[in-house]
């Protein structure tokens, strides 16, 4: 039986990419060795096991810790029932949720009327459903020293890149052309929401065609 660390459980809405404003289940995994110097969950870096702690702190947390609890899917779905959840749309997130095999959780979940989602820096193999949908947010150059995976960025559904600064674009493109990525939605997320980083995404999506993400969860003030 899989089990997986879980930072955090809750529901809310999609507020990035392509299911933008969608009623979602959120599961946060804990570890990610990648490094992101403007990473916005750097409390699940680390995996220190004195910090496992009971579901229900989990799911009563008041602020960001390191702590986790260890569940199966079948515990995840008694918690969805128990909480009254009514999303159908799941999005594994982290941390970087492939380090670890996400294909049984996806399979059960599907089994009972879920949609997947992961989001991935495409640092790791990929493995999921054949159904889930996948957002690969390529990290270049990062603190870990990791290399964006080809096969991550073949089976990518949707591809959504932090920009503050013309060299994050000149990356994307870069990375792009590697890897022959012609037809798969392009969406450039301006980091931190700041005035200059919007302008260069809109202008930058405009120019090629791509589409804007602004992380609506933090304009509106929710999860």
């Amino acid at each position: 039986m899989s089990h997986y660390k879980i930072n955090e459980l809750f529901e809310t809405l999609q507020g990035e990419g392509s299911f933008t404003g969608q009623p979602s289940i959120f599961l946060r995994l804990q570890g990610c060795p990648v490094g992101c110097s403007w990473c916005d969950t750097k409390h699940t870096w680390e995996i220190n096991l004195d910090s496992e702690v009971t579901s229900d702190v989990v799911l009563n947390k008041k602020a960001e810790t390191d702590e986790w609890v260890d569940l199966t899917p079948q515990d995840m779905l008694r918690i969805f029932q128990s909480k009254g959840f009514k999303a159908k749309h799941i999005v594994i997130t982290g941390g970087e949720p492939c380090m670890v095999d996400l294909k049984p959780i996806c399979e059960l979940f599907e089994q009972h009327g879920f949609s997947c989602q992961i989001e991935t820096s495409g640092t790791f193999e990929i493995l999921v459903s054949d159904d889930c949908w996948v957002t690969v947010s390529p990290k270049v150059n990062m603190r870990g020293g990791y290399d964006i995976l080809s096969s991550a960025m073949q089976r990518a559904n949707e591809i959504k890149h932090p920009v503050a600064t013309e060299q994050h674009v000149d990356d994307l493109k870069a990375l792009l052309k590697e890897h022959n990525i012609k037809s798969t939605p392009i969406y450039l997320q301006p980091i931190s929401q700041k005035e200059r980083a919007t302008k260069l995404a809109i202008d930058t999506c405009i120019e090629n065609n791509w589409r804007l993400s602004v992380q609506v969860h933090k304009y509106i003030g929710i999860e």
